[in-house]
């Protein structure tokens, strides 16, 4: 048991007799019982509080104090619960027995409707079958929402759950994500890192805006974009096929310079493409030299570069860069260049092109997509 001070019983029996709120009020927001209470009243209580001239303004200054704290520890609670305030009473009772060693159950209830009579009644009641499918549910929804990077939401969560022999319907699925505040880390907006100033060559736009290919090794696209670490910048080159918008070639360095080369030449020892297969870029500087337009012709391969400042003639791999960043890069410093390039490597290796599941691809990752159709 608590022992209480002095100083703490008269400070008690003041608010209870200045306040003007109910004694079950007052002790539950001090944290002590009502009777308790009403003994410290009979022992501590002044016999000129009433009589005293500042009576009043004491009286209503403690009553306004009193209901600033109250109104923030309101406040407080929506702030925590607000994902559940809608939500079935069951769920509720829930948000109450997880936050009453914070606030008095009692303040709890009434901020979140419920009778603290049905939160007692609810607790000595065994947990249903459903509650227990529930949590089964949500441990998979945190081990997935781990493997995928925090990058899933509901539907794709559905589908690895179905995937995981759990059978859960979109709705449910979305509500346990709501309710344990899991949901996908929204991106940045898109900065354009294309150098398109130069005189160098320029090839047609042959795709045109169409980003389906019917099977693999018609059409490629590749793009560059630069990753900061504590040791400068890193540039990134990749090189996707646009039938699996799986990630083919890659490369990169602290500098720009045969970047898209490197990227290019692992694409082709991978895939070994035939001739007229399209390969798509921007206009960047990396990509219009007579060097890589060589290669280009070298490899059989068709040029094709988009728009002039038109960031969505190479939509495909912006998503990727999008998804890369959103998923792995902006989530953490860099201390060096080499911990950034393992990073990627295992992103792309051991999640993008194996694991993550595309819309694009209705909800299967590039490989089992190439499986599926090979």
């Amino acid at each position: 048991m608590t022992k209480h001070s002095d100083e703490f019983k008269r400070e008690a029996v003041r608010i209870a007799l200045t306040s003007g709120l109910p004694r079950e009020r007052v002790a539950a927001d001090l944290g002590i019982g009502k009777s308790t209470l009403g003994k410290w009243l009979a022992q501590y209580r002044p016999t000129d509080l009433t009589s005293a001239p500042q009576a009043d303004l004491a009286r209503e200054n403690e009553r306004l104090r009193l209901e600033n704290r109250v109104l923030k520890e309101e406040r407080n609670i929506l702030k925590k619960g607000h994902a559940v305030f809608r939500e079935p009473t069951a769920v509720r009772f829930a948000f109450v027995e997880s936050w009453r060693h914070v606030w008095p159950v009692e303040t709890i209830c009434r901020v979140m409707r419920v009778s603290p009579r049905g939160y007692r009644s609810w607790r000595s009641r065994p947990i249903s079958q459903r509650e227990r499918t529930d949590m089964k549910v949500l441990a998979h929804i945190r081990e997935q929402y781990s493997l995928s990077l925090g990058s899933y939401g509901r539907p794709r969560m559905t589908m690895e759950l179905k995937e995981a022999g759990l059978n859960v319907g979109e709705r449910r699925v979305g509500r346990l994500m709501r309710i344990n505040r899991i949901k996908p880390i929204r991106t940045r907006k898109h900065k354009v890192t294309t150098d398109s100033h130069h005189r160098l060559g320029v090839a047609a736009n042959w795709l045109e805006g169409d980003f389906v290919a019917a099977a693999p090794n018609q059409k490629w696209a590749g793009d560059i974009t630069y990753v900061w670490t504590s040791e400068g910048w890193l540039y990134l080159a990749v090189i996707l096929d646009l039938h699996s918008r799986r990630v083919v070639g890659w490369a990169v360095s602290d500098r720009m310079k045969n970047l898209a080369i490197r990227a290019l030449d692992m694409a082709v020892r991978l895939r070994n493409p035939p001739t007229g297969c399209i390969f798509h870029s921007d206009r960047g500087s990396q990509y219009c030299p007579y060097a890589y337009q060589k290669k280009l012709q070298a490899y059989g391969l068709r040029p094709s570069m988009s728009g002039k400042g038109n960031c969505y003639d190479n939509a495909s791999v912006e998503t990727f860069f999008k998804s890369l960043k959103a998923e792995l890069i902006w989530r953490r410093k860099w201390t060096s260049r080499r911990q950034a390039e393992a990073s990627i490597f295992q992103y792309i290796n051991g999640f993008y092109n194996t694991r993550r599941r595309h819309s694009y691809l209705g909800g299967i990752s590039p490989l089992a997509f190439e499986a599926k159709v090979a």
